[in-house]
């Protein structure tokens, strides 16, 4: 009897097979030079968030926070290339840990102090804390689903955190968009407060940003699930 015929190798994963991974790692390099290094200072006069009066850890809290996600986002960034966890299964457990770890759990856990604080308003708070509390809960369900070897529903509770991980990149940019649409409107809408516009461009990021990219990954996900795409009947 005739043994079966080997399976073909499998074709290594290139990053020009998947062309927006390139993009992917200038815009986060971009989104941490511009947002971290003021942190790195440790001078609260320089901080983009202004710390509550007479509130003293709520600035090493936030430093913290920012440093944490900056984990959180770099190490994203390995475990959503598809070469790299194919060609480097136990550099893609590593980076996972770290992640998890060193990333996403710390930095979710402060996100909630520093989103109870904010200064932005009950809308930036509330969404502050929904997304803090959204980005933990999705991170332990995909790192529950890779301890119980489930890896396939692993890969979709942990693109759900890469998705929300990298929200606060897309928020920025709704933020500005936001913030040129609305300004018209301060003598308007807002009564001539330019703060109360500020705060209503901020709470349109944060709440507009996570949401659409939960939307983006789980439709992909849904393409990618078999049978999703049929090939169409022949004539």
């Amino acid at each position: 009897m005739n043994a079966p015929p080997a399976a073909p190798p499998r074709r290594a994963q290139t990053w020009w097979r998947r062309p927006w991974i390139v993009p992917l790692l200038l815009v986060v390099a971009a989104f941490l030079a511009f947002s971290v290094p003021p942190y790195l200072t440790f001078d609260p006069s320089l901080s983009r968030l202004e710390p509550p009066e007479g509130n003293q850890i709520y600035y090493p809290l936030l430093v913290a926070h920012v440093l944490f996600g900056t984990v959180a986002m770099v190490t994203a960034c390995f475990q959503i290339w598809p070469a790299f966890r194919t060609q480097h299964r136990r550099g893609h457990r590593i980076t996972g840990r770290v992640y998890v770890f060193g990333g996403v759990l710390p930095a979710a856990l402060l996100g909630l102090y520093i989103g109870w604080h904010t200064a932005a308003g009950p809308s930036v708070r509330v969404a502050n804390l929904v997304g803090s509390a959204l980005w933990l809960t999705v991170t332990i369900i995909g790192l529950r689903m890779a301890r119980q070897r489930r890896y396939g529903e692993h890969r979709k509770w942990m693109s759900r955190s890469f998705a929300l991980t990298m929200s606060i990149v897309l928020s920025r940019v709704i933020n500005v968009v936001a913030t040129i649409a609305l300004t018209p409107q301060v003598d308007t809408t807002f009564g001539g407060s330019a703060e109360l516009m500020q705060y209503s461009a901020a709470s349109i990021g944060v709440w507009l940003s996570p949401l659409l990219l939960l939307l983006l990954t789980d439709w992909l996900l849904e393409r990618r699930k078999p049978g999703a795409r049929r090939p169409a009947p022949s004539a």
